[in-house]
């Protein structure tokens, strides 16, 4: 493979990785006192960083490569995740209080606070074998193809290559390390993006001559109950089921607004990031139309849909600019990779390792942490080869595949435990462990498919999107019917957890945390939402 970058390009991605490597170096010299500077930043982070560290670390190289792939092959039907913008405003407006009023670091230490040690046992776990299925393999993999069309050097060493350098300042500089180096991160992927898809537009001949030249089908977010892939009911209702565990339950996003100092600045970094989250739809999903637009008419050509984006790059970019765009690349997988190590390092360190040793000292928690982050990493690339056996083949349909099979219990038992006191400990532990064995079944199912017959290949060939759908009436349905067949909670061990359990203290420094522009940013991002569900209708 020849490298596309030339001599301006280099100088571009150098002054970029310098920049970072000065970030770095910067937290690393701050150094972290104990876990609570590792994992959380000291909990003193503003909200403008909050919320551009969870952009960040939800666009990584998946969504690049994944997302402008998926628009090529589809179209708009994938936005639906995309908008998930408003689900995020919900991490802000429901959940964060109660996660603040606990005072866990991690969301398994908030399930045992809500229910008991079995469900924190359950969550720890089960979040490090998901991170490896849907984080760290996708990004590596992502990550190796964006890194060798660029540089024009084997997949392999691309992946093994960037993810030395990216372990190397999370595991040294903690939670600092990545917060902030995910703020440069943001700017400079969003710059890169929006640079991609002018150029296309200009190049393809306007916005009315891509549709034109896409189609109609390209453009519809709305496809009929009975499409294969992208049903409107699976991608708007099961989409909302997977969407509430991944940007409200999962470690991953909430650990960024957990290093807020309070829940009004936490709460504000979630509606930064909200808006932030709308960018995805126009600066990848749009640059993958224009590709298949640009493809029938003959300007470019990929042989599959996950090369979509590089070879936009190489198409479309002037001299310097790719070295811009290469940054932005990489800043996307770095900032991915940073943070599922980062989130790993915390869940293994606070909820496994130190609930059975509780009196480890602080400076030996760290160090496994580190040690613990290697060791995901390694396993991340062994089910690199596995991927393309789920969702098809297109990176980002396996991701969104993977994780409707995974979100559904999850959801369930957060969002229950938090609206209705009486859920109690039993109903969390039996519905987790249910839907557990049904995701488990399913991905078996979907893998050796081409063995099954009747029943059993109807089950391995639902749509995904539907099957999350079916999965979480099924926990709903478990959970309240275990919690009123048995005993309620002890509800002085849960007060401020559940809306039944708040006091008038808890209500009234809720209410004092609320400010009217938090309001009527919400209700913007709201009405912008339902502006962009109505127009891409074909």
């Amino acid at each position: 493979m020849e490298p596309i970058l030339e001599t301006a390009d280099w100088w571009v991605l150098g002054a970029y990785l310098a920049a970072l490597i000065g970030v770095a170096v910067w937290v690393v010299l701050q150094k972290n006192k104990n876990t609570e500077d590792y994992f959380l930043a000291g909990r003193n982070v503003g909200w403008f960083v909050i919320g551009a560290s969870i952009f960040a670390s939800n666009i990584g190289s998946e969504h690049v490569v994944g997302l402008a792939g998926t628009g090529a092959e589809s179209g708009m039907p994938m936005a639906h995740y995309e908008l998930h913008a408003w689900i995020v405003l919900l991490l802000g407006w429901l959940f964060l209080p109660f996660y603040f009023r606990s005072k866990a670091f991690t969301m398994p230490e908030f399930l045992e606070k809500r229910f008991d040690s079995r469900s924190r046992w359950f969550l720890s776990v089960f979040s490090l074998v998901g991170y490896v299925i849907t984080k760290v393999s996708v990004t590596i993999y992502a990550g190796g193809i964006v890194v060798s069309e660029l540089l024009g050097i084997p997949f392999w060493y691309g992946a093994i290559g960037i993810v030395i350098f990216t372990g190397t300042y999370t595991v040294i500089g903690g939670m600092k390390a990545v917060i902030y180096t995910e703020t440069l991160q943001t700017i400079i992927l969003i710059a890169g993006s929006l640079i991609i898809t002018y150029l296309g537009l200009e190049k393809v001949g306007g916005w009315e001559e891509l549709r034109l030249v896409a189609g109609s089908e390209h453009f519809n977010m709305w496809r009929p109950i009975s499409d294969p892939d992208f049903p409107w009911t699976g991608m708007l209702i099961g989409g909302t089921i997977v969407g509430v565990w991944y940007w409200c339950t999962d470690q991953y996003i909430v650990q960024r607004t957990l290093a807020a100092n309070n829940i009004k600045i936490g709460r504000r970094g979630a509606i930064f990031g909200a808006y932030l989250k709308l960018l995805p739809i126009f600066i990848f999903l749009i640059p993958g139309i224009i590709a298949f637009a640009l493809a029938k008419q003959g300007v470019l050509s990929y042989d599959k849909s996950d090369e979509v984006f590089p070879v936009l790059v190489k198409t479309l970019l002037p001299v310097g600019l790719k070295g811009l765009v290469a940054g932005g690349l990489m800043a996307a997988l770095m900032s991915s990779l940073a943070s599922v190590f980062n989130s790993c390092s915390t869940i293994f360190t606070i909820d496994i390792y130190k609930k059975l040793k509780p009196l480890t000292e602080e400076k030996k928690l760290l160090n496994v942490g580190k040690i613990a982050t290697s060791i995901v990493v390694v396993l991340g690339i062994i089910w690199i080869p596995i991927m393309e056996k789920i969702g098809g083949g297109v990176l980002y349909q396996y991701l969104q595949s993977v994780q409707s099979y995974i979100a559904p219990p999850i959801t369930a038992v957060f969002l229950l435990g938090v609206i209705w006191k009486r859920v109690n400990s039993k109903a969390a532990i039996v519905t987790l462990f249910s839907g557990l064995i049904v995701a488990a079944l399913r991905i078996l199912a979907e893998i050796y498919q081409t063995n099954l017959s009747g029943v059993l290949l109807s089950f391995a060939t639902i749509n995904f999107a539907h099957m999350a759908i079916f999965m979480f009436i099924l926990s709903v349905v478990i959970c309240i019917s275990v919690s009123l067949a048995t005993n309620p909670p002890e509800y002085s061990l849960i007060k401020g957890l559940s809306f039944g359990t708040l006091s008038a203290q808890d209500k009234q420094l809720n209410k004092e945390s609320i400010t009217t522009i938090d309001i009527l940013l919400s209700v913007i991002l709201i009405v912008i939402v339902v502006l962009v569900l109505s127009y891409f209708t074909g």
